[in-house]
């Protein structure tokens, strides 16, 4: 079983920046694969950034550029840098893990991006 906690989210003005944090329990983090995907209201949740086990990342178009997805196996936590925030990323973000058919989820952090 896994566990995920999200953090980082919260008010930010258009251009700003934030990383968002999800930490995962247990012994088998480095064997995940990884991704965040966002749900703004009204919306479908959408993936935008992916990271394999060994490392090889991967971004919706419409993030490219501005957000870096990464882990650190040692502290067992994936990161997601956003940059130049737009008022169109306000949205709650979740970490996704997938071992095998296995998916975890976690409950999400909410980025809102306004002046």
């Amino acid at each position: 079983q896994v566990q995920l906690v999200e953090s980082g989210g919260g008010l930010v003005q258009p251009g700003g920046s934030l990383r968002l944090s999800c930490a995962a329990s247990g012994s088998i983090f480095s064997s995940l694969a990884l991704g965040w995907y966002r749900q703004a209201p009204g919306k479908q949740r959408e993936w935008v950034a992916g990271i394999t086990s060994g490392g090889s990342t991967n971004y919706a178009d419409s993030v490219k550029g501005r957000f870096t997805i990464s882990r650190d196996n040692a502290k067992n936590t994936v990161y997601l840098q956003i940059d130049s925030l737009k008022p169109e990323d306000t949205a709650a973000y979740s970490c996704k893990a997938n071992l095998g058919f296995q998916v975890y989820w976690g409950q999400g952090t909410q980025v809102t991006v306004s002046s």
